[in-house]
């Protein structure tokens, strides 16, 4: 099994007058130069993937309410991996829109975000019932929207970090009103401590929402709340394979730090919304249109490797919504 590893953490980092940017470069320091020297976890809100008898249980849903997340392993084949894969790394397919971002440290993360799933392979993946269903169910039932999709593609020794936000510190600056939205992470390449694993605190998500500050080209959350969150709750180190998936509260606080590995981590995104609670801001694009889930067969039976019309591509020279990236 792969593993999930844990730490307590306290963080010393100077109050006083330091400035609210070095103080978020100081808290995010010693997690952003890659590896981890935390002990496994004993336990944690891991759940086992069977297609013959899948739905959401009553444990899945309190444990996503008392950590604000979890794990589901193998929830998707190689075979349906590879697929999926072999679109994404199309030439001319879904990175052609893709921009980059300096993490400050002179490494860089790749990404490409877009607001409408679409028919080809990496919509089938968003639409599938096992990632719409399943998020909807987690959700409490009511009716979602597809928020955006985005690939984050760190790269071997070059990726950059991520540093502690919560999705929802953005999202709520798009004009969504409540913290009732979820994101769905599906890693392409196995990540590890090594290539940039994603790094959470469980129970984080129960603080609600904190103030983010612009750190560089990426927004953080409020450094002192940070690192009293650092020092109150675990922070676990979630590996993951290819194939499994970490449904995401929007207002956990996660991070991710540098690949220093010689191997890419490549990670697929997929946020939703509840449809009322659709941002009142007029932003293009982020507004609810119906979600046509589709039955988990469409995705390996689905032979569009490429539809880029109506996807919606995020310009990131042009844009004025700040979307999260892990």
């Amino acid at each position: 099994m792969v593993a999930v590893y844990e730490c307590v953490v306290g963080v010393a980092t100077a109050a006083g007058r330091q400035q609210p940017h070095a103080r978020l470069a100081s808290v995010h320091q010693q997690f952003s130069s890659g590896g981890c020297n935390c002990a496994m976890a004993s336990e944690g809100p891991e759940f086992s993937y069977d297609a013959a008898y899948w739905q959401v249980t009553q444990a899945m849903k309190e444990a996503y309410s008392t950590h604000g997340y979890i794990i589901v392993r193998k929830m998707f084949s190689t075979k349906e991996v590879q697929k999926v894969k072999t679109a994404l790394e199309d030439p001319e397919g879904v990175t052609m829109h893709s921009y980059g971002r300096n993490d400050g440290k002179d490494r860089f993360n790749k990404m490409v975000l877009w607001n409408h799933p679409g028919r080809d392979i990496t919509g089938m993946l968003a639409r599938t019932q096992r990632i719409a269903g399943t998020a909807e169910q987690m959700m409490g039932g009511e009716e979602i929207y597809h928020y955006h999709t985005k690939l984050i593609m760190k790269e071997a020794h070059t990726g950059g970090t991520f540093v502690w936000h919560q999705d929802y510190g953005y999202w709520y600056n798009n004009g969504c009103m409540a913290p009732e939205m979820i994101s769905v992470f599906i890693p392409m390449d196995d990540a590890d401590c090594e290539n940039g694993c994603l790094q959470v605190l469980p129970g984080s998500h129960k603080f609600g929402r904190i103030d983010h500050l612009k750190m560089g080209e990426q927004q953080g959350a409020d450094p002192e709340r940070v690192e009293q969150a650092l020092k109150k709750l675990k922070h676990v180190y979630v590996e993951m394979t290819a194939g499994d998936v970490l449904f995401i509260h929007c207002n956990l606080l996660h991070t991710s730090a540098a690949n220093i590995s010689p191997r890419r981590r490549w990670v697929f995104i997929v946020a939703f919304n509840k449809r009322k609670n659709e941002p009142y801001k007029n932003i293009q694009h982020l507004h609810y249109t119906p979600l046509d889930k589709v039955d988990d067969s469409a995705l390996l039976a689905c032979d569009v490797v490429r539809e880029l019309d109506g996807k919606a591509f995020l310009n990131y020279n042009n844009n004025k919504a700040p979307h999260i990236i892990h």
